[in-house]
């Protein structure tokens, strides 16, 4: 186990072999196949290893499918749904890689349910049991967890990334970790939307990654929306399927063959969407029969929260209700992948989860909770496992002197710091132009032109004047965070001139042969996209 150091200025220097940053499912399982392949595996979390993210909430099912011959049918199957753009080879090892991690579970003892024959069902995961397990799994693989320790930038040595440097939230101390590898796994951007454990995703490791020369791609895919009760952060969509909808004042609102609007989930999201542009909505969850109203309930008891603490009875009650931005969380961008350990390209540097681009598994779609869950148990496995290998590949000395931090925006400004420019306006700034369904949800050229250049505007103010000390510095890193993935949204939905999947151009109303790739970005203050090249080469060890 790595012993921690201390310099003298008090910082905490710890060094490994591999470095996880993240406290999510991803981080988990690269933290664990990097251990098990024989590495000294630091993982630092800005939150809690157990707690956080977006599956420590939630009751997530899996993409579970067994092995067999049918495998490549169901892959079909989901392919279709993706818009062109995922990779069916990507999709079949994925699938494989999650079912035996999954018996991997079972097989270290955690309790999935029975079905009525008696066989384990592990295709779902509950995610607070799942979390908890997975941290003493993570223990048990003899990883130091440094919790509440979040990452504010990547260290250098000028030929690859040698491991990063934070702080400390509890004790306000700065730390490093000097490492042959680093993983990032810090989940997707939210754009501090309150969504279920969204709070600490500010898309830290995308502005990290860009800024040690790594690209990203499907950051045009951030239009997916989830409804959930107005005030609440509850952004579980599945009881609308049974919902009706209505005007303020209780008139039904209408879909586009006239009939009442009922079913918010799928594309009859757009017709909600619609209405909310005009004005408050109602819904009530009465198209449930009363043994579905009993199921709901049983099998997904936090949705009733809100209503329960309100006295109301949704089955017979209309609410109000709003539909919650979810970034690339739900969405598909992140970090591009070129091969298949889920190297980053810049070398020493890999990507697992929410924090990587999944479009190859999801192309234009949502990979929702199954296809990311799965997605979560494999990519960290190969992240960890491509680490690992590249870590024995090299040798250093622990805490090189010839080290470059690479952080800037935010940290670093490139002008005088200047007080009037604090991390929560812009942030606010930045939720402005891609949180509102009239810009994000139903865009246009002209609009994404506009919103580019506010967020431009912002992004200069953030790049040469913000600056935190201490503590705040983790606050205005994640405002830098937040601005630049903003700004690589935005500007590769205004580059996408088609609409196709959860990018909605009502400009550009069809799907174009000519836009049947993926968009990749590189550069951070000045930046260019370009059509991806097929170039995902196989692991060669």
């Amino acid at each position: 186990m790595p012993k921690p150091q201390k310099s003298a200025s008090d910082s905490l220097l710890l060094q490994a072999d591999v470095l996880v940053l993240g406290g999510g499912p991803s981080a988990a399982w690269a933290a664990v196949a990097a251990a098990e392949s024989g590495a000294k595996v630091v993982l630092a979390d800005k939150g809690y290893l157990g707690t956080s993210g977006a599956t420590a909430p939630s009751n997530t099912g899996t993409w579970c499918v067994p092995p067999g011959d049918n495998r490549h049918a169901v892959v079909e199957r989901r392919w279709q749904r993706t818009g062109e753009l995922a990779d069916p080879r990507w999709m079949l090892r994925c699938v494989d890689t999650a079912y035996r991690n999954l018996l991997r579970l079972s097989e270290w003892g955690y309790p999935f349910p029975s079905e009525d024959d008696g066989r384990l069902y592990i295709a779902n995961l509950r995610g607070p049991d799942y979390m908890r397990f997975m941290r003493r799994r993570v223990l048990l693989a003899g990883v130091t967890v440094l919790d509440h320790h979040p990452a504010l930038e990547l260290l250098s040595d000028g030929d690859a990334i040698v491991g990063a440097a934070g702080v400390a939230r509890q004790i306000g101390q700065d730390w490093r970790v000097d490492a042959n590898a680093v993983v990032l796994a810090t989940g997707g951007c939210a754009f501090r939307e309150r969504i279920l454990g969204a709070s600490g995703l500010t898309g830290d490791g995308y502005l990290m990654a860009a800024e040690a020369g790594a690209s990203l791609s499907g950051m045009e895919f951030t239009g997916k929306y989830t409804l959930a009760p107005y005030g609440s952060s509850l952004n579980k969509g599945l009881p609308f399927r049974w919902a009706s909808f209505h005007r303020e004042d209780g008139t039904p609102i209408v879909g586009p063959t006239g009939e009442p609007l009922r079913n918010g989930i799928g594309d009859r999201e757009e017709e909600v969407a619609r209405a909310l542009i005009d004005g408050p909505v109602y819904a009530r969850l009465d198209q449930a029969e009363p043994a579905l109203q009993g199921w709901l309930r049983q099998g997904q008891p936090n949705c009733f929260v809100p209503y329960d603490r309100a006295g109301i009875d949704p089955f017979g009650e209309l609410f109000p209700i709003t539909l919650r931005a979810e970034g690339t969380v739900r969405g598909t961008g992140g970090i591009d992948i070129v091969s298949d350990d889920c190297a980053t390209g810049v070398p020493g540097l890999y990507v697992a989860g929410d924090a990587a681009s999944r479009e190859i598994m999801t192309g234009a779609v949502s990979g929702g909770g199954a296809v990311n869950s799965s997605w979560a148990l494999a990519s960290g496995w190969w992240a960890g496992k491509g680490a690992s290998t590249h870590a024995r590949r090299r040798t250093g000395k622990a805490f090189r002197s010839a080290v470059q931090s690479l952080g800037q925006a935010g940290l670093r400004p490139a002008s005088s710091p200047r007080a009037d420019i604090s991390a929560g306006e812009v942030i606010e700034a930045v939720r402005n132009e891609v949180t509102p369904l009239d810009k994000n949800f139903f865009r246009t050229g002209e609009g994404l032109e506009k919103s580019g250049e506010r967020l431009g505007s912002v992004w200069r103010d953030v790049r040469d004047h913000l600056q935190g000390e201490g503590l705040d510095r983790v606050r205005t890193r994640e405002a830098a965070s937040i601005a630049a993935a903003g700004r690589w949204s935005v500007a590769a939905a205004l580059h996408r001139t088609e609409s196709r999947g959860m990018h909605r151009r009502s400009d550009q109303p069809g799907k174009s042969a000519a836009f049947a790739h993926r968009l990749v970005i590189t550069g951070v203050d000045a930046f260019r996209i370009a059509g991806a090249p097929e170039r995902l080469a196989e692991l060669v060890s």
